[in-house]
């Protein structure tokens, strides 16, 4: 059995004003019986859907989970969670038969958990269950095989796996059916713990060296000491472990047998290798379910990458865990259906599974192989602009500051997606929900049409612009595509009024050797300009596709942008010049600015 919907009204960040209507969760969370991943910036509430499924189930770790002011939305008196179990067997649904509902002969388990607030006071309903709006009570005795596993975001492996009273590890190898203690004999290990006990109390009582031996210096003398403090018919007991199965846990630490100095990135690894033991037994009749918070805690990128490998792998157990971290959406496989990307934004939930965006069956198939680290950072954007090339990654930024604006402070990302694949990429934020994700998205692309002189076609261009349009087709006006009015992005920085001379000099500082790009001595009064024709001549020579010689796009870039960033360059970037339009559009259109022409 696994937790198939999640279900929230009023809780935290997922609510509304006014009465709760059942009918109309504010949340609603799909879950598959693998992995699932919840992504997303900071308070775009993670957490909180990690927290609800906590106060339904509970840990089997004991933790003291009770709700809090905080858990209530603004303004709301009442909140509400739901959780489905699905796919349970015979012996797992007779656990809950008098709750159970049933949906195409197939049985379910719904809970619901409520808490209000009265006088400035929480009051909480026990966990309940069954199919009428209130529920009835769930015992104790079914609660047990509803437990999680939760590992916290800042675990402290090292004293989970530490022995002591009521220790994790304990806790873990107690759960185990080997280590159940059967009434009618010892465990195997009391009669170990017993042995060793006799082991130790002999060489204790040993008199066979005399006056050095250890009971003539260490037994008698406490024992000694025993008779004046209490009286003659007490005496000292040596013993290594109290013989009974709990004790003899509690006593008991994990380690690495290699290596006994274990940093905390081995240490939380082994952790959670420990609780996955917790987790695969075989004939288990409970909720196999994982809680993770912030997986990557104290794992360094490789690390990182072997783990989620491992996790997505696992059969029998569900995860469900949150992340901050690119190098582990980098490694998800997409079209695996045990993995389940969900992305929290606005309020809201988006899987990104296939049905539920506008990528194709082959879109997943592509990201699957080349959403690297770099490009996974786009699920943990609020504002996005893909790019084709290093170019635009390099050179935006900086015409962005030049309009007032830093992408940095304004948490704005740019993805390269090396390519015209920048479809496929801002499709996972076109739900087939219509629904808006809350994250403005520009893509930019060249209209890669050659100049009228090179060979242009009007009905090429046309055809070209509109079917690009038509491929993007956007579901909301929170992405939009800006395609360039001319053929490349360094043609149309060449060609505008307000960056034409800086592209110009970055050119000749990158092909210093090339002579249509030296400026040429015209006389004393106008000192050395370039020679127009000649340099224009030789920059589309350079663009062209077939060019034996092409123009080095990266180090043009990284020059044209070091020649703009200076203090005292002012540029006129305006919608207004048709060269650059569409760049200014699109730094407009993330950065939330309305202008002429937008």
């Amino acid at each position: 059995m696994y937790l198939s919907s999640l279900k929230l009204w009023n809780f935290r960040k997922y609510g509304r004003p006014g009465e709760i209507d059942i009918q109309a969760p504010h949340l609603c969370v799909l879950f598959t019986p693998g992995l699932n991943v919840l992504v997303g910036e900071n308070d775009s509430g993670k957490t909180a859907i990690i927290d609800s499924i906590k106060l339904v189930l509970k840990t089997h770790a004991i933790d003291w989970i009770r709700p809090s002011i905080d858990d209530f939305y603004k303004g709301a008196s009442t909140f509400r969670i739901e959780l489905t179990i699905s796919g349970m067997s015979e012996s797992e649904a007779s656990h809950f038969v008098e709750w159970l509902g049933w949906e195409e002969d197939e049985p379910y388990l719904r809970l619901i958990y409520q808490a209000r607030l009265k006088d400035g006071s929480i009051v909480t309903s026990d966990v309940k269950a069954g199919q009428s709006e209130d529920g009835i009570q769930l015992s104790s005795e079914a609660k047990v095989y509803l437990r999680t596993t939760y590992l916290r975001p800042l675990r402290d492996a090292n004293n989970e796996l530490t022995a002591g009273r009521n220790s994790r590890i304990s806790q873990i190898l107690e759960g185990h059916r080997l280590l159940q203690k059967n009434e009618d004999e010892p465990h195997a290990l009391e009669a170990i713990a017993e042995n060793a006990n006799k082991s130790m109390q002999e060489w204790f009582m040993s008199e066979k060296d005399g006056e050095n031996s250890s009971k003539k210096q260490i037994i008698d003398v406490i024992d000694g000491f025993i008779h004046d403090f209490i009286n003659t018919d007490y005496s000292s007991d040596v013993t290594l472990v109290d013989p009974e199965i709990k004790t003899i846990l509690e006593k008991m630490s994990l380690g690495i047998r290699e290596d006994r100095h274990l940093g905390l990135g081995t240490m939380n690894r082994l952790y959670m290798a420990a609780e996955l033991l917790h987790l695969k037994q075989p004939l288990r009749e409970q909720l196999n379910l994982c809680l993770i918070e912030e997986l990557e805690a104290h794992l360094h990128p490789q690390s990182q990458l072997k783990v989620i490998s491992a996790l997505q792998t696992q059969k029998g157990v569900q995860f469900i865990l949150t992340t901050h971290s690119p190098n582990i959406t980098s490694k998800l496989h997409l079209t695996d259906p045990d993995v389940n990307l969900l992305l929290c934004k606005v309020d809201s939930v988006f899987p990104l599974s296939p049905g539920h965006t506008k990528l194709t069956k082959d879109d997943y198939a592509y990201l699957e192989t080349f959403l690297d680290v770099t490009r996974s950072n786009l699920f943990f954007s609020k504002r996005l602009i893909l790019v084709e090339g290093w170019a635009e990654d390099i050179i935006l930024p900086v015409l962005a500051k030049k309009m007032g604006h830093d992408f940095t402070k304004e948490e704005i990302s740019i993805i390269n997606v090396g390519s015209t694949a920048y479809l496929r990429f801002a499709h996972i934020f076109m739900p087939e929900s219509k629904m808006k994700m809350g994250v403005r998205v520009a893509a930019i692309t060249d209209l890669d049409v050659l100049p009228s002189d090179m060979g242009f076609d009007e009905a090429e261009e046309a055809k070209k612009r509109q079917r690009k349009e038509e491929a993007f087709s956007a579901s909301n006006e929170e992405v939009k595509l800006f395609v360039a009015n001319h053929w490349t992005l360094e043609w149309c920085l060449f060609m505008s009024p307000a960056t034409r001379s800086y592209f110009m000099d970055a050119v000749s500082s990158v092909h210093y050797k090339t002579e249509e790009f030296k400026k040429t001595q015209i006389d004393e009064q106008k000192g050395s300009e370039y020679n127009d024709a000649a340099f224009t001549s030789k920059l589309k020579e350079k663009l062209s596709p077939a060019s034996n010689s092409p123009l080095d796009k990266v180090r043009v870039a990284h020059a044209f942008a070091r020649l703009i960033s200076a203090n005292d360059v002012i540029l006129d970037l305006s919608v207004s010049d048709e060269y650059i339009s569409y760049l200014v559009k699109a730094i407009n259109h993330v950065c939330l600015t309305v202008s002429d022409g937008d």
